[in-house]
């Protein structure tokens, strides 16, 4: 009985071929549309998370309690050997840096800017950050000259130098409050999209940083890379205990950036949403197409009626319709949307420049494909068109043989 309905549910579809491909193209646009988003959003994920992690933050950063929100000098990591010597051991670490903060005023012969002066050890800065990727002037710590200094496209204009200008820096030192100076050259000049790390950052060697803050061998952050960048999003992996005591507290970018993370949780409940008002209005679509196709065969249905057929096996003839639209529809959506997002997987969207989130996309986004869409959305349309048919197969199966009749003619 099912094979006949489902034979007799494709031969009705086609009856009307135009009419049932645009009602089905319908369909797969929005399941297309859907499919798309969803590699779109989980590239805009991987690119946000890699431009966040990649050019500065790390995947984790480790720093004594309260140094986040004071950012006081005197708040160097504690037991900062014993921290180092356990990271060399850890199996998930890929590569970790030192770094030391402080606020502090440059001065050139024309003006006077305040920055964030930051510490680096170039050696192992690079597996941590993009600087030296970023660098359109000069070079990235090249040499062994402690009094180079490398800062933004944007402040090295405001301070109206260029390349091997000499500056003075002075800084406070930690514990006395003394102001320390010392003279640099701008041994590089680097270019980012983030405008915050263009006009109000540079960096100089840590060694020199530790020595002008009266720091020893202090530091403030250890940033850190995971072999698995996943692994900063597990947070219950002993790793984090390991590093969250003494005084110390071990963060995963998602605890530094907690803005970002509940964006992409709401993102999530955005797709649904936007899932449910697309298919609403392809609901209607469906319904019309059912419709049109039941009255133009009133005949038939009056005919059946007379011969016995029952209620229920006319509402199933126009479900079992209404399902074969439905795989119509998906067959065609499942092509359109593996096109579409194979085409922009490959050339990619051009957001660079813009900021989201406090993060400014700096590459390219590449849309992910994934299984999981094709099917679950594949599943809603089936689901959808299938409650969008009970109300035409409600009407054809409460039609009589007379009144079936009586309306063809």
């Amino acid at each position: 009985m099912s094979w006949i309905l489902i034979k007799l549910a494709w031969q009705n579809l086609f009856r009307h071929k135009r009419r049932s491909i645009i009602a089905a193209t319908a369909m797969g646009i929005g399941l297309a549309a859907l499919i798309f988003a969803d590699a779109l959003w989980l590239g805009m994920e991987r690119n946000m998370v890699k431009t966040a992690t990649a050019s500065f933050l790390g995947d984790a950063q480790i720093h004594r309690e309260g140094f986040s929100d004071e950012q006081a000098v005197e708040l160097t990591i504690n037991h900062l050997d014993a921290v180092v010597v356990n990271l060399q051991r850890e199996g998930i670490v890929a590569h970790f840096t030192l770094r030391t903060f402080a606020f502090g005023m440059i001065t050139s012969p024309a003006t006077v800017a305040a920055v964030n002066l930051v510490g680096v050890e170039p050696s192992t800065e690079q597996y941590l950050s993009q600087i030296d990727d970023a660098i359109i002037e000069g070079a990235y710590f090249e040499g062994s000259n402690s009094r180079d200094i490398v800062m933004g496209e944007e402040l090295a204009e405001r301070l109206e130098v260029g390349l091997n200008d000499r500056i003075v820096v002075t800084v406070a030192q930690a514990g006395s409050g003394d102001l320390s100076q010392e003279m640099f050259r701008v041994s590089g000049i680097y270019r980012f999209a983030d405008e915050g790390m263009n006009s109000g950052m540079a960096f100089i060697r840590l060694g020199k940083a530790q020595q002008m803050l009266a720091l020893g061998t202090g530091a403030h952050e250890i940033a850190l890379k995971f072999i698995d960048s996943t692994s900063a999003e597990d947070q219950n992996l002993l790793f984090w205990k390991t590093y969250w005591q003494g005084g110390n507290k071990a963060r995963s970018w998602i605890e530094v950036l907690p803005e970002v993370q509940a964006m992409f949780e709401m993102s999530k409940f955005s797709k649904y949403i936007m899932g449910v008002v697309l298919f609403g209005v392809v609901v209607f679509g469906i319904v019309n197409t059912l419709f049109m196709s039941l009255y133009e065969r009133m005949f038939e249905f009056g005919v059946l009626r007379a011969i016995g057929t029952r209620p229920f096996g006319m509402a199933q003839l126009i479900l079992f319709e209404a399902g074969a639209l439905a795989v119509l529809g998906i067959i065609l959506g499942t092509v359109f949307g593996f096109c579409v997002t194979v085409i922009f997987s490959t050339i990619g969207i051009d957001y660079t420049g813009i900021e989201m989130m406090g993060i400014t996309m700096q590459e390219l986004i590449y849309p992910e494909m994934r299984i999981q869409p094709f099917i679950f959305y594949s599943i809603w349309i089936f689901v959808f068109t299938i409650i969008a048919g009970l109300y035409p197969a409600r009407y054809a199966a409460r039609m009589s043989a007379a009144t079936a009749m009586r309306r063809s003619f």
